[in-house]
């Protein structure tokens, strides 16, 4: 039988020396559905209901017991009871299957002074109907049939909680990162929230202006904003685009990081379809262009592309991909003069939009991954090798060209594209970093950008996802014509009840296959701490802490809730302290109304008084033992748990798991790698451990001369400036020889300039030159940062990001101190505590 509780089994208690005397049956449910006594057993002391003569009640056993497992506390008893009877009423015994819980209990609690059914009754604190083991109600059938299937589901699920060891923590994940990725859902929670979402989206796709609409979706930390943005792509990805953007990091570049961030987005496949989000969007345009649009004559060609997507515009891919190779070209040169076509007579050669559709369509039309990876670089304004622009077939862009302007530009053709296809979904997430006052300009650049963004992208839907303080102040600094547009829907989340919280916690235990239920695998007092917390996010990291004690032994922390803007919130450390001091208010009364007796006694009658003392003194400092326990019954308390785990311990794990994740994603997604972004994220890291260290942060200057982004560590001598140098061609060439006259004029200063080892390798005579030029200065070095480097720094800086909002609650002091002792060989590390140390 597996050890989780099925249906087929029965709990049966018999009483009678040799033969029956009385029965009772309790079935897998915990009902009981028979109880009969022996009319040859009853003596003139009473009628007894359900008498009955022992071949009717062998008769009833027979019909209930064939098919099922039948379970006894010593069972060798039970059954040799049973087979008497059979041979004296003269039927046949049957092979039924026995269980015995006595030698099971033997099994699942060895070392116990005794397993009788009482014994273990009070030792596992066993109750039926709210009460615990009496023993003089013990040897009625009934009641130690009722207590016997108590101790079954104990062992059973005591034994299907040690099977768990070799399962996953099933609340160790707590929150959805990105939409992307896919998490137990109960649709149940906020789906009419989810409704509002979607109603919007129907809004924008039917204007007949297909005006972009904004959501704010306001929520505490951990109350499920981004797990929502989830179920919205896991519903609609195959027929919207969803586009996620994290926050942006530097005030100069605010658009360019949501354009990098879309575009990440775009070339995410659609799950099931074995296509990017982006050949999602070219399809489905490209189908609807071609069969509704009036300004297009069609030809042989295009009609024959009509028949081979009438039923999915996805086999425009799939056929292409058995064609010959001519004539795969000849319907990608179509596709491509069509949409220009189109595009022409409806927005006219502006800008960039030209050359960003072709890259659309040179993106789609490759299947060669390091084609599709040059394209996507080329799509992210990055300036390309000779060689590698000669690969796709496009025309390079310069260093000159403003990538705050191609970003909107950019935005703008993915939208006006997807107005054959359906509206985008375009998600800001993870905001709070930009509340910090000393990044004011940040967050007014971020409002400028959405304004923008609203002002030249259509057929939109942008969603915002805030706390809700960070919706008062953001209605404070923004624009009133933003505010108005970004908050045309407000959804608020508020918390579930505790009934969907427990449905949660049952939803993750199924998606690991754990078939216990949530008040089997957690004690009433663990849930009463895990439903008490006041987000779902702390929900989820509670249970995953009891979670670890009952199945690997691992501390529970204890926690005190920070929870200054609620005044009516009490954390249970809180109410335990309460309950001591009412405790200790009761101790003093008495106390003194014993003392008070003394004195009043006079010492007269003191041996008359002294045993009504002592009954006193015993209340106050004996411990409650559950009802029905003896006096000569010792009750075995379960040992206090292990002290809590540290702070540190949760930072510790917190970076082991994020750093897999981070290497897993090193290999397997593009990354759009750039200079600007890599400062952002070194000033978001500076500015962290700046007021821990102690170093001031400031930049050079070569003129109106284009040098590398970087920041000087000052402190002491030598300071430390850290540059970033991802860009190709000329602009590299320029910008190294720019930095190498920094490094030679500043001879006080440590240059390091950075490359990433993602980016093409510098072959260029020129490049090399300014590279070894840099290393022969005694205060410069050129370094690759290679993949250990940059996992590290991107480590380091999601953990700034998560703390800051709110995605991962500890101390940042704490995690900082925690980093420097546990990546002590990280660069980022060794530089900041070098400035210090001198």
């Amino acid at each position: 039988m597996s050890r989780e509780l099925t249906d087929n089994f029965i709990v049966v208690d018999t009483e009678g020396k040799h033969l029956l005397r009385e029965i009772a049956i309790v079935n897998s449910q915990g009902q009981l559905i028979y109880e009969a006594f022996a009319q040859e057993g009853q003596n003139d002391s009473g009628i007894k209901l359900n008498c009955k003569p022992l071949k009717e009640i062998i008769a009833d056993f027979v019909g209930i017991a064939s098919s099922n497992l039948i379970i006894c506390h010593n069972a060798n008893h039970d059954r040799q009871v049973l087979k008497n009877t059979f041979k004296k009423v003269g039927i046949d015994w049957q092979p039924f299957k026995f269980k015995c819980s006595l030698v099971l209990a033997q099994n699942t609690f060895p070392g116990l002074l005794s397993y009788s059914l009482e014994y273990l009754s009070k030792q596992l604190t066993l109750k039926v109907k709210q009460k615990y083991f009496h023993p003089l109600h013990a040897h009625a059938a009934r009641y130690d049939a009722e207590f016997t299937y108590q101790l079954y589901r104990k062992i059973m699920e005591q034994q299907s909680l040690a099977d768990l060891k070799n399962k996953p923590n099933p609340f160790a994940s707590s929150r959805v990162d990105t939409p992307f990725q896919t998490h137990p859902d109960l649709k149940s929670i906020y789906q009419g929230e989810f409704e509002r979402v979607k109603s919007v989206i129907n809004d924008i796709k039917y204007d007949h202006n297909h005006q972009s609409k904004g959501v704010v979706i306001i929520g505490e930390p951990g109350s499920g904003k981004t797990h929502l943005i989830m179920r919205l792509a896991q519903e609609l990805l195959k027929i919207n685009r969803l586009l996620f953007i994290r926050c942006p990091n530097n005030p100069a570049t605010v658009l360019y990081h949501i354009y990098s961030r879309i575009l990440e987005s775009f070339i995410q496949e659609v799950p099931a379809t074995g296509y990017t989000q982006l050949e999602h969007l070219l399809a489905h345009s490209f189908v609807k262009l071609i069969s509704r649009s009036t300004i297009i004559k069609l030809t042989q060609k295009d009609r024959e592309i009509q028949e081979t997507v009438r039923e999915n515009p996805l086999n425009l891919y799939k056929k292409l991909e058995v064609w010959g190779a001519e004539r795969k070209r000849e319907i990608w040169d179509l596709i491509k003069r069509r949409i220009s076509e189109w595009w022409l007579y409806e927005y006219g050669a502006v800008g960039y939009s030209l050359e960003i559709l072709t890259g659309i369509i040179q993106f789609c039309r490759y299947t060669d991954p390091k084609r599709k990876q040059l394209v996507s670089r080329w799509l992210a304004a990055e300036e390309l090798s000779e060689n590698d622009i000669q690969k796709i077939g496009l025309e390079n862009w310069t260093d000159e060209i403003s990538k705050e302007e191609f970003s909107l530009q950019a935005i703008s053709v993915f939208s006006k594209l997807s107005l054959l296809d359906e509206p985008l979904i375009i998600v800001f997430d993870q905001l709070e970093s930009l509340s910090y006052e000393h990044r004011q300009k940040l967050l007014l650049n971020f409002g400028e950008a959405v304004k923008e963004i609203f002002t030249h992208v259509p057929n939109s839907l942008i969603i915002l996802n805030l706390f809700p303080d960070r919706w008062k102040q953001f209605q404070q600094v923004f624009d009133g014509a933003v505010i108005g547009r970004i908050s045309q829907q407000q959804i608020y989340l508020k918390s579930p009840s505790p009934e969907q919280i427990k449905g949660i916690i049952k939803v993750k235990l199924e998606a690991v296959g754990i078939t216990l239920s949530v008040d089997s695998l957690f004690s009433p007092e663990d849930l009463e701490d895990i439903l008490h917390q006041n987000s779902i996010r702390k929900v989820l990291n509670r249970a995953a802490e009891y979670y670890n004690y009952k199945i690997r032994n691992i501390p529970v922390s204890n926690f005190i809730e920070d929870e200054a803007n609620d005044s009516s919130y009490s954390s249970p450390l809180e109410e335990r302290l309460e309950k001591l001091e009412q405790d200790f208010s009761e101790f003093k009364t008495q106390f003194k109304e014993i003392v008070q007796e003394i004195i009043e006694s006079n010492l007269q009658g003191l041996e008359s008084n002294l045993q009504s003392l002592n009954l006193k003194v015993e209340n106050l400092t004996s411990k409650p033992s559950p009802p029905g326990g003896d006096d000569d019954e010792v009750i075995i308390t379960p040992p206090p748990p292990p002290p809590p785990s540290t702070e540190s311990q949760k930072i510790i794990e917190y970076l082991r798991k994020q750093k897999e994740l981070l290497e897993e994603k090193y290999t397997t997604t593009i990354q759009f790698i750039s200079d600007n972004d890599d400062l952002g994220k070194l000033l978001f890291i500076s500015e962290a451990f700046q007021p821990m260290l102690s170093f001031e942060i400031e930049q050079l200057n070569l003129g109106k001369r284009k040098i590398p982004e970087h920041l000087v560590i000052n402190k002491s001598n030598p300071s430390i400036c850290i540059g970033f140098l991802q860009v190709d061609g000329v602009a590299f060439t320029a910008r190294i020889s720019n930095f190498n006259e920094l490094v030679n004029s500043n001879k006080n200063i440590k240059f390091i300039l950075w490359r990433d080892v993602k980016k093409p390798s510098i072959n260029g005579k020129v490049g090399k030159e300014q590279i070894a030029i840099l290393n022969n200065f005694v205060n410069g070095e050129f370094r690759l940062m290679e993949k250990e480097d940059r996992i590290n720094f991107e480590l380091i800086y999601q953990l700034i990001m998560d703390i800051e909002n709110k995605d991962f609650e500890v101390s940042l002091e704490e995690a900082l101190k925690t980093v420097q002792e546990e990546m002590s060989h990280s660069w980022i590390i060794q530089l900041l505590t070098s400035i210090t140390d001198n």
